[in-house]
């Protein structure tokens, strides 16, 4: 059964079964939503909005704001009146989805994030709290965007990648100083199971390799080969991860396995010659965290 308000404005008819509008609300017509969706106060949404079952909107949310240019910028956005935000989403509060969005399902959309026109976000996705993301910009399937890092327009990112907080991306390495060229202003292309840490800075039209690791506070401002370890102002290679684990550095996380399961209860492998009873101290310790790690990642400590 669906659930409003007299202090809830909903223009539109196209609602399915046990929907939530909660007071001061405001849906505008042609705006399609599925079932089992919750709709928290001061929400606006525009027509055009599409959204999926059992997706949760958040107070102040903003769906469907139109970019405008107000005359002070060189770029005349284009866009679609068209937002789709896929099954089970969560649209934190205060966030802002511009027009000719699309968003997978089983994705978070944190608080005060915003997602600018022609962004397209894949699947089970985090874009975490005060995230930018601007024009023209695709995130992969299963990536994780932490807290106040900048995604630049005219961006690709690919398909598992962890970009850490305070990360900025760039697109044009005349720092403005030219008139706006849809071919010149380019942002990185960063590769599938990509890891970027904390308040690294990746510069204009620069590519990251498939698996590569950039560490926190570089400067990337050349391309990076897959499976390579940058750091360092400008970012320098310190190590080929491709060659760890017989090669197999797109798995190199091996605190990932089950530390009970057969075969991994004693974590990695380590040999000494000092006899058996540091053997013995050695697979006791990475045993145990063995499993920190994983309790750490699975939210049980």
């Amino acid at each position: 059964m669906t659930s409003t308000t007299p202090l809830s404005y909903v223009e539109t008819t196209q609602v399915g079964e046990n929907v939530i509008f909660s007071p001061f609300c405001v849906i505008k017509s042609e705006v399609t939503i599925g079932n089992h969706v919750i709709i928290h106060p001061q929400v606006v949404i525009e027509s055009g909005v599409i959204i999926g079952d059992y997706v949760e909107i958040f107070p102040g949310a903003y769906l469907g704001k139109e970019p405008k240019g107000a005359g002070a910028i060189a770029r005349q956005p284009e866009f679609n009146k068209k937002i789709v935000i896929g099954d089970y989403c969560s649209i934190g509060p205060h966030s802002t989805i511009y027009y000719d969005v699309m968003i997978g399902h089983h994705t978070l959309i944190g608080d005060n994030a915003s997602i600018r026109e022609k962004v397209r976000i894949g699947e089970y996705c985090i874009i975490s709290r005060g995230v930018t993301i601007n024009y023209n910009t695709r995130v992969g399937n299963r990536t994780k965007i932490m807290d106040l890092s900048h995604i630049t327009g005219n961006c690709e990112i690919g398909d598992d990648v962890f970009i850490s907080v305070l990360v900025a991306t760039t697109n044009d390495r005349a720092i403005g100083r030219l008139e706006y060229d849809e071919n010149r202003v380019q942002g990185p292309v960063i590769g599938n199971k990509v890891s970027i840490g904390a308040h690294a800075n990746i510069l204009p039209n620069v590519t990251i390799g498939e698996g590569a690791i950039v560490a926190a506070s570089s400067v990337v401002s050349k391309d990076v080969a897959a499976g390579k370890m940058v750091a360092g102002s400008p970012a320098r290679v310190i190590k080929d991860i491709s060659t760890m684990r017989g090669g197999n550095y797109m798995n190199w996380r091996w605190w990932k396995r089950n530390p009970l399961e057969k075969g991994h209860a004693s974590g990695p492998t380590l040999i000494f010659s000092q006899g058996p009873e540091l053997a013995k101290t050695v697979t006791f310790v990475t045993t145990h965290l063995s499993k920190m790690m994983l309790s750490l990642e699975t939210g049980l400590l």
